[in-house]
Parts: structure tokens; C-alpha cells; sequence
């Protein structure tokens, strides 16, 4: 079980009064882009229910300081049990990734439990550190049924080597079309997402497009992995025009406490 800190104990039966439920649905309907009059500085002028995208004081994604960041004691190594079900790769427009259509797992936090809905991909990477941006960036996006809240695994990519995980989707990839197609993929391994996080990083923020709800825990993992160039590509490819490079500018952190796992100095 992941024990939280205090300050990241949030009563998260207010995100539904917030409007975070609503937007699991990743988010069909919405039009936003990276680009121009309806990029990311715009995105809170666009419809009401965007606001908390520009006056939001919990906003992601950020920017890890080492050095700003607590050894929290209280923290435990995560809790997660995925398994390979029968998926669906999807096309938004502004970003590709995967469903579920059996249950496919889930992540414990202080005794709460949050299932895997999907995950998909940022390019180039949102969240960085010591101000690095990093290639991509995957979302493992999980929501807890008891109250509709949400905690996001992010994990980043640096270029190298292929990442197993989009070998196993890279068919798919190739016959994925325009905004709101979709691939099935029939049963997907996704054994490796279960590997234990020596090192993570956690916060409270926000879902890093519209309509930006905020009360989200986010949860970075400390191991960098890889991506192939052709594996970017790939992402890339079907992605609408002005969502080509579709990561939300870094946020101030606003007093907000960022803290620290790490199996090797606990």
C-alpha cells in the first residue's frame, strides 16, 4: 500500500463537484489544441467549465526540484496489479493511447482503490526534471469508483532503445486513422508495467488538458525508460496537426509540496 503524506490526503469526494469525473472520458467532445487561438495559454477562456485550466492553484504538469523536493518516510512502494486483458488503441486527435474493455487492474493508496481505465502518451514529455524535458511521456490513468478521483503513474521517456510495451501496439499504430478511430488489439501484456518503482516522486495537481480538474495525485516514477525514434513516429503520426507536440507547458508549483520516494535511502 502507498501511504500518502498528510498534505496529500485529499477528500476526494470533492473532485466530483469539480468535474473531474467527467472527464474520464478522455476526453470526447472537447475541442482544444496545442496551437494558435486554441492552445494551452487560451485553454481556460474556451468554455466555463475549462476556468480551472488558467485560475486553477493546482495545476500540473511541473517542474521536480531535487533540491525542493521531501524524503517522506511515511511513503510506501507502490501497489499495483495489472493483467493482460483484451484492449483498444484510440485516436482523440490530441492523443493516442489504450483501453480497457475487461478489468485490467489497479493501484492502492491509503487503503483506496483506484483501477486502470487507460494510458496514453505525451510527446514531447510534460513533466520534467531539474527543468529536462524528456522525449515522452506515458499516463496511466487510474479512477478510484468509490468517489470518482483520480491518480495518474506518469513515467518518462528518454530516446534510445524501443520500449516493449509500443512493440507490442506498433501493428496497431500503423492501422490507427484520424481523430476518434480505433485498433482493437485483442489481449495486451502488460506485465511489465507491474515492475517494482524503486525511486517516485508525488504531488497534488491537476489533469493536464481540459477541462485541467485539480485534486489528482500524481505519481512520477524516478526510473527514465526508453523510446525508439520509430517508436515516436509512430505516436506522432496520427495525431491531428496542431496537437503535434502535445504536452502542457510546466505550472507553478504554487507552495505545493512535492515529495519523495526512494527504496535506497529509507
Amino acid at each position: 500500500m502507498l501511504l500518502m503524506a498528510p498534505q496529500l490526503s485529499i477528500v476526494f469526494s470533492l473532485s466530483l463537484l469539480l468535474g473531474i469525473a467527467s472527464a474520464i472520458d478522455v476526453f470526447g467532445g472537447m475541442e482544444f489544441s496545442y496551437l494558435g487561438k486554441d492552445g494551452p495559454d487560451r485553454w481556460g477562456m474556451l468554455e466555463p467549465k475549462f476556468a480551472p485550466c488558467s485560475i486553477g492553484k493546482r495545476q500540473s504538469p511541473i517542474n521536480i526540484q531535487r533540491n525542493l523536493t521531501v524524503h517522506n518516510k511515511l511513503l510506501k512502494p507502490l501497489t499495483r496489479n495489472y493483467n493482460s486483458v483484451n484492449a483498444t488503441l484510440f485516436n482523440k486527435g490530441y492523443s493516442v493511447g489504450v483501453r480497457f474493455e475487461e478489468y485490467p487492474g489497479d493501484l492502492w493508496i491509503n487503503g483506496k482503490n483506484y483501477t486502470l481505465k487507460q494510458f496514453h502518451w505525451h510527446l514531447p514529455a510534460e513533466h520534467q526534471i531539474e527543468g529536462q524535458q524528456f522525449a515522452a511521456e506515458l499516463h496511466l490513468v487510474h479512477q478510484a469508483a468509490v468517489d470518482g478521483s483520480f491518480a495518474v503513474i506518469a513515467a518518462l521517456y528518454q530516446e534510445s532503445n524501443a520500449d516493449p510495451l509500443i512493440c507490442r501496439i506498433i501493428e496497431g499504430l500503423k492501422h490507427l486513422g484520424g481523430e476518434n478511430t480505433t485498433v482493437p488489439l485483442g489481449i495486451l501484456n502488460i506485465n511489465e508495467l507491474n515492475r517494482r518503482s524503486r525511486k517516485y516522486y508525488t504531488y497534488v495537481g491537476s489533469l493536464t488538458t481540459p477541462p485541467c480538474s485539480e485534486n489528482v495525485i500524481w505519481i512520477i516514477l524516478g526510473k527514465v525508460m526508453s523510446i525508439s525514434k520509430e517508436q515516436i513516429i509512430a505516436l506522432d503520426i496520427p495525431l491531428n496537426s496542431d496537437c503535434k507536440k502535445n504536452a502542457r507547458p510546466c505550472q507553478p508549483l504554487n507552495g505545493r509540496e512535492v515529495d519523495m520516494y526512494d527504496e535506497l535511502s529509507c
